[in-house]
């Protein structure tokens, strides 16, 4: 694609993922300074005010790199020289140690920030520059830790206030953009990008360009593809599950943020379907969501299907899970639980 068409094509999804924005509304870049969203920032810049929109800017500063400081205060100089406003670096409180790694602990806090942010700036939406090859990425990182259905789906075009214009474009598309733009702009490399023990850096470098060597090219769009067919089946299948959620519901005393699950209904439901139900109760009771494995929810479909008088399971975020009298109850371990190894 040449540097005209690529301007184009990012200026154009960027268009698409902003129309229908009230005039005057805020929409705020997420900008590390990298080429992805250098380019998603510029292609704002311009399609914004056209669409009679404010353009404004975050870029977040994780502190885990010397000089990143500086680094995100010539950032924001920049994206102010291309005409964005407002423009604010908010910093990320990266949790040191964490249970889910230093990536996922990275990606958690930089959305604190930006939640952040945007709450105080009354951003209507916030866009961030993934691409299709990202994309791919993900599904591989995915398929690597055995994820169910849900994690092979990748990321979602819009989550909320987020939106990813860029989903669809391969990163090429997207650098070449950038290399066109009407204003001189020079990303930031990323040293963690380059260093190979981080696993994203990994599948990026030597993963994908095996696969392209060994099956060919458009492996990455391949990748992307399927995502997008299994995040379909998967909105079908949670839909499914919130439905039968309500229907095995047993009522605890009007606590709306806990359950109690009629062990009748959820065996008749399908596997897919029922753990699906087991899971959206457990993150309801309190589980965290980065905590939540599927062996915790393996273990709950086991109250259902495999009962044989076992006693309560204990799942992050202080829940338990207990089967009395034909109830899965989900309670905090702070509260009085029923008796589980009564025979029903």
């Amino acid at each position: 694609m040449g540097p005209g068409a690529a301007v184009a094509a990012v200026r154009r999804v960027v268009r698409d993922c902003i129309a229908g924005l009230g005039r005057g509304e805020l929409v705020l870049v997420a900008c590390s300074g990298g080429a992805d969203s250098l380019a998603l920032a510029v292609a704002t810049a311009f399609e914004a005010p056209r669409a009679g929109l404010r353009a404004g800017a975050v870029t977040v500063d994780h502190g885990l790199q010397d000089g990143s400081g500086e680094r995100a205060e010539a950032v924001r100089a920049l994206l102010t020289g291309l005409g964005l406003h407002p423009v604010e670096i908010v910093a990320a409180d990266v949790e040191a140690g964490s249970a889910t790694g230093p990536e996922a602990a990275a990606r958690a806090a930089r959305y604190r920030a930006l939640d952040d942010a945007a709450d105080r700036l009354g951003a209507a939406v916030v866009l961030v520059g993934h691409t299709l090859d990202d994309q791919a990425e993900t599904v591989l990182l995915g398929l690597a830790r055995g994820s169910g259905g849900r994690s092979l789906s990748g990321m979602a075009t819009t989550r909320g206030r987020y939106r990813r214009p860029l989903l669809g474009l391969p990163r090429e598309t997207v650098h070449e953009s950038l290399r066109a733009a009407p204003v001189p702009v020079t990303p930031w490399q990323d040293p963690h990008n380059a260093d190979p023990s981080f696993t994203r850096t990994r599948v990026r470098h030597e993963v994908l360009p095996a696969l392209e060597r060994a099956l060919g090219p458009g492996v990455a769009a391949a990748l992307a593809r399927t995502a997008a067919q299994l995040r379909d089946d998967a909105d079908a299948l949670d839909g499914w599950a919130r439905r039968a959620r309500d229907e095995a519901r047993v009522g605890r005393d009007g606590q709306d943020d806990l359950d109690g699950l009629a062990v009748a209904v959820l065996a008749e439901l399908p596997t897919a379907v029922r753990t699906r139900v087991l899971r959206q109760a457990a993150l309801a009771a309190g589980s965290p969501p980065t905590d939540l494995r599927a062996t915790h929810v393996a273990d709950m479909d086991r109250l259902v299907t495999g009962w044989h008088g076992q006693g309560p399971l204990h799942l992050p975020g202080r829940v338990r899970v207990a089967r009395c009298c034909g109830t899965l109850a989900l309670t905090r371990d702070d509260e009085r639980v029923p008796g589980t190894t009564v025979g029903e």
